[in-house]
């Protein structure tokens, strides 16, 4: 069963961290529909609910949780801990994926259920694109491996087919085209529905 480290980009997210300040929370995102608190909400949540997928739980096995549900991100419900509680969060999540039975049958998550080895690549997919979002939204650079780049690359790639447009829907936003010659990095942002070039003054 193949896998794949979410471990390099977890820890460019907790390493993006120190450089969020409390003036950038109210601050525009490449997401329109969250600010910078609201991202961060957004990344406590999905770190506990793509761990509990790894292992096979759930908020209800774990203890319950109010976490925010998938779309429903505030930067009012954000844990006034967060500083302490992501980087904790992000490396059990990259912790709970190393464990091969993790990749092996099905598992949920945000209330949709797909073989596990698709949900790794999704929760790959969303450290990535939300740690390059919150990376733009404060004035920092983002660093990705190549190999989860590639992973990255491959999974938005295929969502922005024809054929996948009712799938992507609430997901992504419509591909932006980006010009020849670009990194796959910036390529895989194209397709994901986000236009390389941004900053906060663009928004």
């Amino acid at each position: 069963m193949p896998t794949i480290d979410l471990g390099p980009a977890a820890r460019e997210v907790s390493r993006l961290l120190d450089g969020v300040k409390d003036d950038h929370l109210d601050g525009p995102t490449p997401c329109p529909e969250y600010s910078v608190g609201a991202l961060l909400d957004h990344l406590m949540g999905l770190s506990l609910a793509f761990t509990w997928a790894a292992r096979k739980t759930t908020a209800e096995d774990e203890g319950g949780s109010e976490e925010s549900a998938p779309g429903q991100a505030t930067a009012a419900h954000l844990d006034p801990q967060w500083r302490a509680l992501l980087p904790q969060r992000l490396d059990s999540l990259a912790e709970a994926w190393r464990d091969p039975q993790a990749w092996e049958g099905m598992t949920e998550a945000g209330g949709f259920t797909m073989p596990a080895e698709q949900m790794g690549a999704v929760a790959l997919d969303e450290l990535v694109l939300h740690g390059w979002d919150l990376a733009r939204s404060t004035g920092q650079a983002f660093e990705c491996d190549p190999v989860s780049t590639a992973v990255v690359l491959e999974f938005t790639g295929v969502s922005a087919q024809p054929e996948q447009a009712a799938a992507r829907e609430g997901l992504f936003g419509p591909v932006v085209e980006v010009p020849a010659g670009a990194s796959d990095l910036d390529r895989a942002l194209g397709y994901a529905g986000r236009d390389p070039a941004w900053t906060p003054a663009t928004a």
